[in-house]
């Protein structure tokens, strides 16, 4: 199960299974909350996940084994909804604090 510290964190994709625009309007409230920490944030389809070390990688639960398939080196963090939901607090909490995030 990979898992990386969160001062380590350098790219979270927000992967997607059809573009739809709840998983864009994520990223670009992302790249808003993660960019004094120097966080890139970027949007990628589940099936185009890249090979890059201290990745994350948020997805809506039904993604999340596609997502741990395509990219096994990546922190995977599932989140049930798009608007609110805890996992982004605690993705950037993580992040700010230099807490462990894993998979």
């Amino acid at each position: 199960m990979p898992s990386i510290n969160g001062s380590a964190v350098k790219k979270v994709v927000v992967a997607c299974d059809a573009g739809m625009g709840s998983s864009v309007m994520v990223a670009s409230n992302l790249k808003t909350r993660l960019k004094q920490y120097g966080v890139e944030v970027d949007h990628l389809p589940v099936n185009q996940l890249p090979e890059e070390s201290g990745l994350v990688v948020l997805c809506h639960q039904g993604l999340a084994p596609r997502a741990q398939q395509t990219a096994p080196h990546a922190v995977v963090v599932p989140f049930a909804i798009f608007m609110g939901d805890p996992a982004f607090a605690a993705l950037e909490k993580a992040i700010a604090d230099g807490e462990a995030l894993a998979s």
